[in-house]
């Protein structure tokens, strides 16, 4: 009896995907649990498993095409399945030449998995260094640095290079026409429709963060020795946002047509760069979180987006988002809303500026702030003193221990 693979149900919201890339062919054996093919949303890359162990007979839908939940994707009929390793043995003087893995095939995450088929490499050659072995981004470029350094042309190779090399002329002008992401696309849509439908606009100040980098010079074994965690910037950039919000509650409210929502939680979306692009996973009850809990979480958010492996939840929701272009060298930046939510918090570069403390001029971890609301609900005034209350929990970290 065959069975029909089907787009499996898709989060609310969520319309359609693309089939990303097929790891299966027609006449080839599937196990059950093995991945089939991808669907890219945009948001997140799924993986379709096989329900039942048997021989792949028919592809419904093609790499590129556009599908919706409950449409068949492929047919899957009664069949011997195929061994833990369908590769053939390998004659024992070759098997000394191996340089992946002795058994099984590598664990690649989706993200991986198209960029290996795009540059057409072996994975079974590439050392995967996330948990269980999973082969990330990172170590298929460290892959490639390697190929590129263990290379050594011979004296004929290069002149076979410099002999077939063009005669010297006009500067190619090529072009590469590619189609957008979806995550890419959405990205891109969400951006427009914040600059089409809010009416943007940023206030600037600027924080000594001397009192946190003391705090964390002084507990970070500590802390790290008690929680397993690094303590970071983050943890009290996040504090003291949701203290700011529990005073100015509009800066964690949104539109919803001619009504003001008022959210009584605090959800707070954390900026991270992935392969694919920004992604804003979701703190959610953050004013709930400890320190550790906080670090923990995003940590997590960080590997689960390089992995590529973050769920819709993680992704859906928020309330107020922190962005932090510091760690990618920006001094300072105007953030963009990420709808429906009213503002969100642009973080930057930490330098070491002289500032005028007591009368004396010192030395101190000086960050420039963006804040950047909706000025249909958020007065300036408000907005302003938003900011500075952050400023003032993160200059006397204190605050936030006494609630003041």
């Amino acid at each position: 009896m065959s069975t029909e693979i089907r787009v499996p149900t898709l989060p609310e919201s969520v319309t359609d995907a693309t089939v990303l890339s097929w790891h299966k062919q027609p006449g080839d054996t599937v196990r059950r649990d093995e991945n089939l093919l991808d669907l890219e949303t945009d948001k997140v890359v799924l993986e379709v498993p096989a329900p039942v162990d048997g021989v792949l007979v028919e592809q419904r839908a093609r790499e590129g095409e556009l599908v919706e939940a409950d449409d068949i994707l492929a047919i899957i009929e009664p069949g011997k399945a195929a061994p833990a390793s369908t590769a053939p043995a390998a004659p024992v003087e070759e098997k000394s030449t191996e340089t992946g893995p002795a058994a099984g095939e590598p664990v690649l995450t989706p993200a991986v998995r198209r960029l290996v088929k795009e540059l057409k490499l072996d994975p079974r050659q590439i050392t995967g260094t996330g948990k269980d072995g999973r082969i990330l981004k990172s170590d298929v470029m460290a892959y490639l640095d390697r190929q590129t350094s263990n290379k050594d042309p011979d004296a004929e190779t290069v002149a076979s290079m410099v002999s077939d090399a063009p005669l010297p002329g006009p500067a190619a002008r090529t072009e590469q026409r590619v189609p957008m992401s979806r995550l890419r696309a959405r990205i891109a849509e969400r951006l427009v429709e914040a600059q089409q439908t809010a009416a943007i606009l940023t206030t600037f100040n600027e924080v000594n963060l001397q009192a946190v980098s003391d705090l964390r010079a002084r507990y970070r074994e500590p802390f790290e020795k008690e929680h397993g965690v690094r303590l970071g910037f983050m943890s009290f950039f996040v504090k003291a946002t949701v203290d700011a919000l529990k005073k100015f509650p509009l800066l964690n409210a949104s539109v919803d047509g001619t009504d003001i929502i008022y959210h009584g939680y605090y959800d707070i979306g954390i900026a991270v760069g992935s392969p694919r692009g920004l992604v804003v996973p979701i703190l959610r009850g953050a004013d709930q979180l400890s320190f550790a809990e906080t670090e923990k979480t995003i940590r997590q958010f960080g590997q689960k987006a390089k992995d590529g492996s973050l769920s819709y939840e993680e992704l859906s929701g928020g309330t107020f988002t922190i962005s932090n272009g510091g760690v990618y060298g920006s001094m300072l930046s105007t953030p963009i809303l990420n709808p429906p939510q009213s503002g969100i918090l642009g973080m930057h570069n930490i330098i070491q500026r002289p500032v005028a403390e007591d009368g004396e001029v010192v030395i101190r971890p000086m960050m420039y702030l963006a804040l950047s609301y909706d000025h249909r609900i958020v007065d300036g005034k408000d907005a302003v003193q938003f900011l500075v209350t952050i400023k003032q929990n993160l200059e006397d970290p204190a605050r936030l221990l006494l609630d003041v």
